[in-house]
């Protein structure tokens, strides 16, 4: 989320799953709404490299939606009310619990019907039985156990689940070792298994990764020099990092400053 300031207006939480579903959950989130009457809150939106599948009331564009992972920043038009329980797939989980392809939801929010795919609609509407984000949580961790013992992570999806792991724990690392020596893979091997569950190369992912932490940063570290910031982050200068902060979300790191500072005050 671009604007973190707006997450007071959404009642945000986190929720840890299970460790049994580990290879396959990253984490459980919730948001709520209630807006005035006529107010749209138009949200620019960077996430984590990882399918999402919600289960969503009220004023909403299905009661099942799949996220898939997106090239650039994207937008949703909050009105209403409403409310969100979201499951942040790991690389692994979108083959454990669906027989969706990345391609199939790249780029796009999808509403999630039968049709699309019924193995994957039948554990969300199982997890949706729940009342509140709590339950529900724990009927996933049920649901997604049950699961594995039908399907189990392709060796593909751990290796990419892995190298999400340590492109994460290495963004603030002065240096670290070459994700082949990390890992004990080939690169072609890692390659593969990221374009295989994600879509994308570890490159790729990696930018994706430090893009989040720019914008973190620019939120909340207002006085900070953006040299500094740059540096902190791995990025050769502080052209580069706006380079690649513009191109991704469409606005200079100065023009997001700015907004996220307005939205403060």
């Amino acid at each position: 989320m671009l604007y973190p300031d707006r997450l007071t207006r959404y009642a945000a939480g986190w929720i840890a799953p299970d460790p049994a579903v580990s290879a396959v959950v990253d984490q459980y989130w919730h948001v709520s709404w209630a807006l005035g009457e006529g107010e749209l809150l138009d949200q620019p939106i960077v996430d984590l490299p990882a399918v999402n599948v919600t289960i969503e009331d009220g004023d909403v564009p299905a009661p099942f939606v799949v996220t898939g992972v997106h090239g650039h920043a994207w937008r949703r038009t909050i009105h209403g009310t409403g409310q969100v329980f979201a499951i942040r797939l790991r690389p692994a989980g979108l083959a454990v619990l669906s027989d969706l392809a990345p391609p199939r939801v790249a780029n796009a929010t999808v509403p999630l019907t039968t049709e699309l795919d019924s193995r994957l609609h039948s554990l969300v509407r199982t997890i949706a039985a729940g009342n509140g984000p709590g339950k529900r949580a724990r009927r996933a961790d049920r649901a997604i156990t049950q699961a594995l013992t039908e399907r189990a992570p392709t060796s593909a999806g751990l290796l990419a689940n892995d190298v999400l792991d340590e492109l994460r724990e290495r963004i603030h690392r002065r240096t670290s070792p070459a994700l082949t020596e990390r890992l004990a893979r080939s690169e072609r091997t890692i390659q593969r298994a990221c374009i295989d569950t994600l879509g994308h190369g570890p490159k790729w992912l990696s930018r994706r990764i430090r893009l989040q932490e720019v914008a973190l940063a620019l939120a909340t570290r207002p006085q900070d020099d953006l040299a500094v910031i740059a540096a902190e982050l791995g990025y050769t200068d502080q052209s580069h990092l706006t380079r690649d902060f513009r191109t991704a979300v469409g606005i200079t790191p100065d023009a997001y400053r700015r907004a996220t500072h307005n939205l403060a005050t």
